[in-house]
Formats: C-alpha cells, structure tokens, sequence
C-alpha cells in the first residue's frame, strides 16, 4: 500500500492495527449518530436529564473518533468515515424511528455501550503486541465508554421499575 505518510510500524502491525483503528472509528461514529437520534427523539419523565446525558455520550464519541481518525493516519493509513462506509460496517443495536420512551432509550444506549465496549476489548488484544501506543489509545477509550454505560445503566435500576 502506497501511503503519503511513512509509518514507523513495520507493515504487518500496521495492518493489524489500523483495522482495528478503522474498526473502531465506525464504531464511534455510528455511536455518535445513535446517541444524537435518540437525543432528539427521546421522550418521558426524564427527558431532560437523558437529554443531557446523550449530548454528553456524543460528544465524547465524536472527540475519540477525531483521535482514532487522527492515528490511523499518523499511521499512515488514511481513515475512512464517509456515510456510506459507516453504513455498512456499522454493527451495533440502534433506535427505532420516532419517539423513543426515556426508559427505551437509556436500556438501547446501555446495549449500545456494552457491544461497543466488547468490541474495543477485542481490539485492545489485538493491538497488544502491533501497536502498543494504539492500544493504550483504545484503552482509554474503554474506560470512558464504560463510565458512561455505567450511567445509562444506572438510569433503568430496578429493572422492574
């Protein structure tokens, strides 16, 4: 692969780790784009407070997006976030069309969450010996997505509520 900006990963981590990156990246955009869907959408007793959350969730999303993008192409791959490629790689739970119940959308982005935090712990193994430094990256992102599934979580207790 001819690349306009040389990487210091011989190419086979590269490789590795840049589909991980590029993985990931689909993964936070679509996430972004759920979270925003169901920003608009959501209704309920609690709607201000799950509101405010979700703007809370889209904004870290779309800033560890920008930071994913960014070392993949530190990388020298260039990242790919157009609309269509996130459309077909996208793979996580997303909400129903129109008014979403507050209670649905909280139990929708906790799923959400959850894959989406599977799916960065396998990457996370993946890049253990390609790329350390993009591990440490996805591993910080982890750990926010983790706090932040643990928050919508929190909204839906007790479950029989």
């Amino acid at each position: 692969m001819t690349t306009a900006v040389k990487s210091t990963l011989p190419e086979e981590a590269r490789r590795v780790t840049c589909e991980a990156l590029q993985e990931t990246l689909i993964d936070l955009l679509g996430l972004s784009l759920t979270g925003k869907q169901a920003h608009w959408n959501v209704v309920g007793p609690r709607f201000r407070s799950i509101h405010l959350q979700l703007d809370e969730l889209v904004s870290a999303a779309r800033g560890f997006a920008d930071t994913v993008a960014e070392r993949s192409a530190a990388l020298g791959v260039p990242p790919d976030g157009r609309p269509e490629t996130v459309a077909s790689g996208f793979a996580l739970p997303s909400p129903k069309e129109g008014w979403v119940r507050d209670s649905d959308v909280v139990q929708l982005m906790a799923e959400s969450l959850e894959k989406t935090i599977g799916r960065l712990r396998e990457r996370i193994d993946v890049t253990e010996k390609s790329d350390p430094v993009s591990q440490d990256l996805l591993i910080g992102i982890t750990a926010e997505l983790e706090k932040q599934r643990w928050m919508f979580d929190a909204e839906n207790f007790p479950r029989d509520a």
